[in-house]
């Protein structure tokens, strides 16, 4: 792999408020209306008492954190495209507000050079320290096509 290939403990953050509209544009971009996300009236009966985000919505701005890394590693050159290959071990373990800030922390957890590619631990917390989120990312760097014979 060339030298713009990220590190072992590479890290950058990303924090969001998310807010109402965010929540909305998501939905009607996503056609996930669940009154989970936009019945306030609802919600206010359920356990958590008023909306939460859409966990797709959270992985979303986990993808923001992706696309960070790359721009912190110098990204796209001649020889390779950096491409995502999914999130595992998603969870989502505390509920997201309308209003709450989250910040992401992307921290590269192995590196193979041999595939060209990284897995990155993600953390997500509310603006209360309260653990939201996590995930585990695999970025891979892919040769563009006139370069696979180099």
């Amino acid at each position: 792999m060339q030298d713009f290939y990220v590190k072992l403990g590479d890290t950058v953050t990303f924090a969001k408020t998310v807010g109402e509209t965010d929540i909305y544009l998501f939905a009607g971009i996503t056609g996930d209306f669940s009154v989970n996300h936009v019945n306030e009236q609802y919600m206010t009966q359920s356990k958590f008492g008023r909306r939460i985000a859409h966990g797709a919505l959270i992985v979303g701005y986990m993808s923001t954190c992706s696309t960070m890394m790359i721009d912190k590693c110098r990204g796209a050159t001649r020889e390779t495209t950096p491409v995502s290959l999914g999130y595992d071990r998603v969870r989502f373990l505390a509920p997201v507000f309308i209003g709450d800030t989250v910040t992401l922390t992307y921290t590269i957890a192995e590196v193979d050079p041999q595939k060209g590619q990284s897995l990155a631990d993600i953390e997500v917390m509310n603006q209360n320290g309260v653990r939201v989120a996590v995930a585990r990312h695999i970025l891979r760097w892919v040769k563009n096509l006139d370069q696979r014979d180099a």
